[in-house]
C-alpha cells in the first residue's frame, strides 16, 4: 500500500509551496500535517481487524512537540474509542488499545530510554527539511526540539548538520 501524503497537501511538510518555518511559532504551526495520525491510525486499525491484533503503537508525543492536535492523550483516548465503534470486531467485543507509550516523556527521556534500549541516534534525522545528504538545517522546530532534548537529557547531540 503507497499513502502519499503530498495528495493532501495543506502542510509545510507535505506541500513545497508552504515554507518551513525556521524560529518558534504560536499555535498549530504549518508543519501540521492535516490528519496524519488519523490516517496512520485508521490504516494500522484496519490491518489490526484483519491479523486479529489488539494494539497498536503510535509514537506520539505530548510533551516537548509542535502542538500537533494528533498528539495529544485526548485524540489517542478518542481513536481508541472509535476503533471499538467503527469495526467489527470491535463491536463484536474486541478491545483495540492505541498504545502511545512516549506520550507523557520529555524529549531528554525519550533520548534516555532510546539511548538505553541501544538505539544509534546518529542513523537518525528528525529535521523537516534535511538535505539529500541527511544533514539536518539545525533551524527548523524538528532540529531545536531534537537539540534541546539532548542537551536536557546531558547528551552529545549526534545529528549532522548542514
Amino acid at each position: 500500500m503507497h499513502v502519499d501524503l503530498a495528495d493532501i497537501g495543506g502542510s509545510a511538510l507535505t506541500d513545497s509551496r508552504i515554507a518551513v518555518p525556521e524560529s518558534a511559532t504560536t499555535g498549530i504551526p504549518v508543519t501540521y500535517v492535516p490528519a496524519r495520525n488519523t490516517l496512520f491510525l485508521a490504516l494500522a486499525l484496519g490491518w489490526a481487524e484483519v491479523t486479529a491484533a489488539q494494539d497498536i503503537f503510535i509514537g506520539v508525543n505530548a510533551v516537548d512537540y509542535s502542538g500537533y492536535p494528533d498528539c495529544r492523550p485526548e485524540f489517542i483516548s478518542a481513536f481508541e474509542a472509535l476503533a471499538r465503534l467503527a469495526t467489527r470486531s470491535g463491536v463484536e467485543g474486541v478491545q483495540y488499545r492505541i498504545q502511545a507509550p512516549l506520550i507523557q516523556l520529555s524529549k531528554a527521556e525519550i533520548i534516555r530510554t532510546g539511548v538505553a534500549l541501544g538505539v544509534d541516534y546518529s542513523q537518525t534525522v528528525s529535521c523537516y527539511q534535511a538535505n539529500e545528504h541527511l544533514q539536518a538545517c539545525g533551524r527548523c522546530d524538528s532540529c531545536r526540539l531534537r537539540r534541546e532534548g539532548f542537551a536536557a537529557a546531558g547528551m552529545a547531540d549526534p545529528t549532522l548538520y548542514a
